[in-house]
């Protein structure tokens, strides 16, 4: 298995615990350090937590630290990744990856250079709700897919969160921030896209914080905030993709994949572990849940981080790699950027699709 790598943690904020929750599980690795644009914070969750609570500069000269991963907002990814890849650490960044393609591709030159990897969430794909959907279509359980539709929507984050003005400036809304769950979705089951037709908007609607020290705080509203997108894949499978921070309610299923002789309903990407469907055209003429096949077993966020660190070990390529959400991203920002005026637009990326994970992988050994 080799020796317990160490990891630190830069940005306290509300999903800082969903990853602590995880990686305190794990043999494999240990959590030494936090750190934080407000030191106050820091320490908080460090008492919290029970964990060291240190500079920016002291987390990245830890010579015990291996991995960092990078929960700062959008904005913030690429600058925070270079001075960890500076520090000759690997990174699990949250996603997105980076505000654009060009900067994108030259953080991952730059982690080349330095002889590190760079990885980035989502990687709730990684568990078996979602694993266990794509052995089904490797398995050959629905024909050849042909299609799929994938659609979120909801009001926007202002009613329950804090503090949610980033989720409305460049690297926010409904496109970067909830379309890299089902955009990564369609490609680890369909393969890599080739081109990406689309078109986006911007409501008027006022938005003000409703929860919270901040309650009733007006929100800039400086990206799109409900898309729509034909993708196709290399594979000739059409996706369709509609993200919303307009929508109040919805009855339609989050994700479907059509093939010549079944269709699959995947489970929320949002989530690790929940139980996708089939319906087989020579099977029972009904909807079967089902059985976990393939996934690390009750995972959660931060997973990806452990598992880069063992493909490194391995000398692989993470399955959350920085090639899968650079791809992501370019299909997010030709969404996102869209003008009334375009055709399809070509991709320029294309990833290999990560291997399925083993059911019941241990993390140390996959």
């Amino acid at each position: 298995m080799g020796a317990t790598k160490g990891i630190g943690i830069i940005g306290t904020g509300n999903i800082f615990g969903q990853y602590y929750d995880t990686i305190a599980q794990l043999d494999y690795v240990d959590l030494k350090a936090v750190a934080d644009a407000d030191p106050a914070r820091a320490q908080a969750v460090g008492q919290q937590y029970s964990l060291p609570a240190v500079s920016l500069d002291k987390l990245l000269g830890d010579p015990a630290i291996d991995l960092v991963i990078n929960l700062t907002p959008p904005a913030a990814h690429v600058a925070v990744d270079r001075q960890i890849i500076a520090a000759g650490k690997h990174v699990q960044s949250e996603k997105p990856l980076a505000l654009s393609l060009a900067e994108g591709q030259a953080l991952l030159a730059e982690a080349a250079r330095a002889g590190v990897q760079v990885g980035c969430a989502p990687d709730t794909f990684l568990g078996t709700g979602l694993q266990t959907t794509i052995k089904a279509i490797q398995d050959g359980r629905i024909g050849t897919p042909f299609a799929a539709a994938a659609l979120w929507g909801g009001p926007g984050p202002e009613p329950w969160h804090p503090n949610p003005q980033f989720f409305y400036l460049p690297g926010g809304g409904p496109i970067l921030d909830m379309g890299p769950y089902y955009v990564t979705a369609l490609v680890t089951h369909l393969g890599p896209v080739k081109s990406v037709l689309a078109r986006n908007l911007a409501s008027d609607r006022p938005r003000v914080v409703g929860s919270g020290p901040l309650q009733g705080t007006p929100l800039r509203v400086e990206t799109p905030t409900s898309a729509a997108a034909i993708l196709e894949h290399h594979n000739g499978a059409l996706s369709t993709v509609t993200l919303s921070f307009e929508t109040w309610a919805s009855g339609n299923q989050l994700l479907e994949i059509y093939g010549t002789a079944g269709t699959l309903q995947l489970p929320d990407p949002n989530w690790f572990s929940l139980k996708g469907k089939i319906f087989e055209a020579d099977g029972p003429g009904e909807w079967v849940e089902l059985a976990d096949s393939a996934g690390f077993v009750d995972s959660g966020r931060g997973i990806g981080a452990a598992e880069l660190l063992r493909a490194v070990q391995a000398g692989r390529t993470p399955r959350t790699s920085g090639l899968l959400a650079l791809h992501v991203a370019e299909i997010l920002f030709a969404i996102n950027t869209a003008q009334p005026d375009d055709g399809p637009i070509a991709m320029t990326t294309r990833p290999e699709v990560p291997a399925v994970v083993p059911l019941g992988a241990d993390v140390a050994t996959v």
